[in-house]
């Protein structure tokens, strides 16, 4: 009799990332930064391959002490991880399981209803408005199963934000014993004093994730981090790895954190590419919300317009991610590249729109 997995994994379909033909081509389907890490990041993950001989710090000390300097927040509240992905993930596990639903937007980072599968939860997905987060509609579609909460803000793969005042006042309303988790992966990029919402966390029913691989230019050193109520970090804690993130990595991260110039510039640069390229194709007819973000959303006539031009940039070597998987199938989202790679982009979709 053949090996069989528990009935609930069997059931789950695989997270799929972008079909870009392979890990040496240039791409704009991932939202990768389209700059490399602080130069001081990149000696000081050399300098600490020579200690991988060595586990990594399993309390990655130096690392949570950047972090609350340079984001003004308690050391005590930080957890790391290998990536928000890896948080995403031990806190859905942690706080939902069979019965319990995890409450999330339409276009919310569908990675999370990965998670809440393996967790063998009930994933609920609500209205967005305009391609953004309804406060209205989630509060509307809480239920007594209700667990968790889950707000990407700014969001992917739609690039919007909402106000922190929406954030705070969905807290406000929603029951004690449900947990909101706020994924902040592109937070860096949006110029809202974040404070406000990192003190969501104090209530003891809220987290706040960020991520260093989009800002700090660190997606394949895989860290992320976030701020979790000492109770809810307990339990989290209990799912994850020992030495999860690399030495590599938190040498890399450490270093990434202390630079916040570089990472200022980084993200002024990566605006004013975003911004041009965004302005350029509504100039020409297309459909682009305002991004608060590393990529933008464009939306096309239809899913055959879409996937006409989803082709034509893929005959020019240039992959964006196309979004039937959020039910956004007439959508394209293109990451910041390179200034040539997103001028040849401009051109190609200028070309499909008059054609």
């Amino acid at each position: 009799m053949p090996l069989k997995a528990a009935a609930h994994i069997e059931a789950m379909s695989a997270f799929a990332l972008a079909n870009f033909g392979g890990y040496d081509r240039p791409t704009l389907a991932q939202n990768e930064s389209a700059f490399p890490p602080s130069p001081n990041a990149i000696a000081a993950g050399q300098d600490a391959i020579a200690r991988s001989h060595l586990y990594p710090d399993p309390d990655w000390t130096v690392l949570r002490e950047a972090i609350a300097q340079a984001y003004d927040v308690e050391r005590g509240r930080i957890l790391c991880g290998a990536g928000s992905m890896d948080l995403i993930s031990g806190t859905i596990a942690a706080f939902a399981g069979p019965g319990d639903e995890v409450l999330a937007t339409a276009y919310a980072y569908n990675f999370a209803a990965s998670a809440t599968a393996r967790a063998n939860a009930v994933y609920v997905k609500v209205a967005e408005r305009d391609f953004a987060v309804s406060v209205d509609s989630i509060l509307a579609a809480v239920t007594p199963a209700t667990r968790i909460v889950f707000v990407c803000n700014p969001g992917n793969p739609t690039s919007t934000r909402i106000r922190n005042a929406e954030l705070l006042r969905l807290r406000a309303a929603l029951r004690g014993d449900v947990l909101l988790v706020i994924d902040q992966a592109y937070g860096e990029f949006d110029d809202q004093d974040p404070q406000p919402v990192f003190a969501l966390v104090a209530r003891g029913d809220t987290v706040v994730l960020r991520s260093l691989s989009k800002a700090y230019g660190l997606a394949g050193a895989r860290v992320g981090w976030g701020l979790f109520p000492p109770e809810v970090a307990a339990d989290v804690r209990k799912l994850q790895n020992s030495n999860q993130v690399t030495t590599p990595s938190l040498a890399m991260a450490v270093a990434a954190i202390e630079d916040q110039a570089y990472m200022r510039e980084t993200v002024a640069r990566t605006a004013a590419i975003r911004d041009r390229f965004a302005q350029d194709l509504r100039a020409t007819g297309y459909g682009v919300p305002e991004s608060w973000t590393n990529f933008v959303l464009i939306r096309f006539a239809d899913a055959a317009a879409a996937a006409a031009a989803d082709a034509a940039l893929r005959d020019a070597g240039i992959i964006v991610r196309g979004l039937g998987g959020y039910g956004l199938t007439d959508c394209l989202r293109a990451t910041v590249g390179p200034q040539d790679m997103m001028d040849r982009a401009l051109r190609i979709l200028t070309d499909q729109r008059a054609g």
